[in-house]
């Protein structure tokens, strides 16, 4: 039996983490009050508290072993960057000492040229600037090789001050909701909160696979997704997969992910088996928001570094196998006062809590408003390929609010007494098992937007994304309601109760269209939509449109958090990685169908032909034979001429100049034509022996782990 090493995980969590335990030991006690004040009050970091700041931070991080330092930022590639410097500064003597500044420490300088800025900067103008984001604390990060870098978190700026990055937007949507939230608390009566915070749990799906298996499928190492594919005899239709036992090889990737997180002081707390054969998931516990964003791309980074320890590789694309469920990122997001109040706990009578009800109202003002939005904030290819399917909301922006506050609601909307039922408790019928206490919500998983207790669980964000675009939206919108709520409050101090039943009943009748408790994936529903008025957005390329349209502008600007100049450059960031991802796609396709595929399906009839030959000549009975060199033949013929055709399209389509024609043709032209060739290579794979098909299968991937 293995030898089980005991880890002592209160020693072990943020070990690697320069929190602010470890600036109270470590700085000096004025100092680090000075950093007290930037962190949780926004005051300028004077440069004599930067250095004093950055020379603990070194000091700390050395006598970890780490020899050089980075600033660690998140451009809109959607992944993170990093530029390595050494702490080594030369001395007069020809030797070097270790040192860092707090001007290192406050701002880099990498260059912006060849990051994504739609725009915003040409080629030739490189400077670029990154500024510490010191509400999120400073970490090691540690490589198999065993090389210690100091990871500082920053946002990232050019030459001409625009956010060429994911965190800046979120650190303004952040300001911008809590100084709308505080005003209506303090109308409301709440003298004591001084700021009010969003806060995400973002659970984050994945896909493990055997390396070996990875290393053979040019489409998952080219594309993130398998392109071609038979399904495997069994899927998830027994639904075994779901919270089943984890096999050891997987525990023991996920001890050693839970490990490399928690020494980042990332709050890994839940794992378990989705619903997917080889689909698992990892949920954290609540953060501030962009701490959170900060860990997701930890999170992210870790698992697929941690797998190749173990000979697997993460795939987070949202679907990477056809026919079985694909992954997507529960964005669980909630506002909470620095005193620790839940703005959105709804308490044993939510019929009289009307702080609640307030900012309840102001979600529901918020999202059917900007239901636009909330979808382009969660718009990428991958995502088109698992929306509206069987383990993912539909693309329609609704609220799950579960039937007691939905009645509440309907209630109080049409200006009657609203009342609740208190506390539930629901009795199994088995004397030995405790009554348990119900929430006063079901679950829905058909819903984009559920509100699930004391927060709303946006579940369309996809797998493979930072969570910080949906939250910028989310904030942005939501402050905006609180922004018109507080006014009116304002003006009717000495009415406030009767004000707040007005803001409620009219937030019900003019937005309670949105609130649907059904199944999101029934055909009735897109019908119920449409009759409503709610936008169904299918696809990314529409959806994308509504990034940056003229309300998008007014919105973002009003509250400071994104410049039209900005939006516009992230429209055509994220349209022209529509395409290009969609592009590599196509290519990859035509490499495989033309080096893989079809040659190996000529070589095996061939055979096929040349055994029929021999066993006529014999005299035996070749009518099976026959039969499916004929059927092989013929899907050999159609996968041709459907390559012919998927070529034309992909030619035709890399022609266009125009981002969003381009875009168009390869959703309506160039994709479908990938899959109807698809469906005859597919068949081929299912006709042809096993020890012929040139990669892996799916039931070898699924199911050999």
């Amino acid at each position: 039996m293995a030898e089980t090493l005991t880890v002592d995980i209160t020693r072990l969590f943020g070990s690697n983490v320069f929190n602010q335990k470890l600036m109270k030991e470590r700085l000096p006690k004025e100092t680090y009050k000075a950093l007290l004040r930037t962190i949780e009050q926004g005051t300028g970091l004077e440069p004599e508290v930067a250095n004093v700041v950055a020379n603990a931070m070194k000091d700390w991080a050395v006598e970890k072993g780490a020899t050089h330092y980075t600033h660690w930022f998140q451009p809109l590639t959607g992944k993170t960057a990093e530029k390595h410097d050494a702490f080594i500064s030369p001395t007069s003597d020809g030797s070097v000492i270790m040192e860092f500044s707090g001007k290192q420490l406050i701002q880099g300088e990498p260059d912006a040229s060849s990051f994504p800025s739609g725009g915003l900067r040409s080629t030739f103008e490189a400077r670029g600037y990154t500024a510490w984001d010191c509400t999120s604390p400073a970490f090691l990060k540690e490589d198999a090789a065993g090389n210690v870098t100091l990871c500082i978190p920053t946002a990232f700026c050019s030459y001409t001050g625009e956010a060429l990055d994911k965190k800046t937007p979120v650190l303004r949507s952040m300001e911008a909701v809590s100084k709308q939230a505080i005003r209506v608390l303090r109308v409301l009566g709440n003298k004591t909160s001084k700021r009010v915070t969003s806060t995400v749990g973002p659970e984050q799906e994945y896909f493990l696979i055997d390396k070996k298996y990875y290393e053979k499928r040019p489409d998952l190492i080219m594309s993130g997704r398998t392109l071609f594919g038979a399904p495997a005899p069994k899927g998830q239709e027994l639904e075994d997969q779901y919270f089943g036992a984890l096999k050891d090889r997987i525990s023991a990737f996920m001890k050693d992910l839970d490990t490399e997180l928690w020494k980042m002081g990332v709050q890994s707390k839940t794992k378990h088996n989705e619903v997917a054969p080889a689909q698992y998931e990892m949920a954290p516990i609540f953060s501030t928001t962009n701490i959170a964003a900060d860990h997701n791309q930890l999170v992210m980074e870790t698992m697929q570094k941690v797998a190749l320890r173990h000979d697997l590789v993460c795939l987070l694309h949202e679907k990477p196998f056809a026919g079985v469920n694909g992954s997507g990122k529960h964005n669980n997001w909630s506002l909470a006062t620095d005193d620790g109040i839940n703005l959105l706990e709804p308490g044993k009578t939510p019929h009289d809590n009307e702080q609640f009800l307030i900012v309840l109202s102001a979600v529901l003002i918020a999202v059917d408003r900007h239901a636009d939005k909330l979808r382009a904030s969660a718009a990428n290819p991958g995502n088109d390929l698992r929306l509206g399917a069987n383990e993912a909301p539909p693309a329609i922006i609704s609220i799950f609010m579960g039937d007691e506050l939905a009645d509440i609601l309907s209630n109080l909307g049409k200006g009657k007494k609203a009342s609740s039922k208190g506390q539930h408790f629901l009795h199994i019928g088995v004397d030995s098992l405790p009554p348990l206490p119900k929430d006063n919500t079901d679950r829905n998983r058909t819903s984009p937007f559920a509100f699930t207790g004391n927060k709303f669980e946006f579940r369309m964000v996809p797998s493979s994304a930072s969570i910080s675009g949906p939250n910028v939206v989310l904030n942005t919108i939501v402050a905006e309601a609180l922004d018109e709520i507080a006014a009116r409050l304002e003006k009717s101090k000495k009415n406030i109760d009767a004000e707040c039943a007005a803001i409620v009943r009219e937030a019900v009748q003019k937005h309670g269209r949105v609130i649907f408790n059904g199944n999101g994936y029934s055909a009735e529903w897109i019908k119920e939509a449409k009759k409503r008025g709610i936008p169904n957005i299918s696809s990314t390329v529409e959806a994308l449109g509504y990034m940056a349209n003229a309300s998008a502008v007014k919105l973002f600007e009003k509250y400071k958090v994104l410049s039209g100049q900005e939006l516009h450059s992230r429209y055509e960031i994220y349209l022209e990685n529509y395409i290009k991802h969609s592009n590599i796609e196509a290519l990859c396709a035509v490499y495989m169908a033309k080096r893989l595929f079809i040659p190996t399906v000529i070589t095996y009839t061939e055979r096929l032909a040349e055994t029929i030959g021999k066993l006529k000549a014999v005299g035996a009975t070749v009518s099976v034979q026959k039969d499916v060199l004929t059927k092989v033949s013929s899907h050999l013929e159609a996968a041709s001429e459907k390559l012919v055709t998927l070529e034309a399209a992909l030619k035709k389509a890399q022609s266009l100049s125009e981002s969003l024609a381009k875009a168009e043709a390869y959703r309506d032209k160039v994709l479908p034509a990938m899959n109807d060739m698809r469906s005859d290579i597919d068949a081929l794979e299912a006709t042809l022996p096993s020890d012929v098909w040139p990669v892996p299968t799916y039931a070898e991937m699924l199911f050999n782990l």
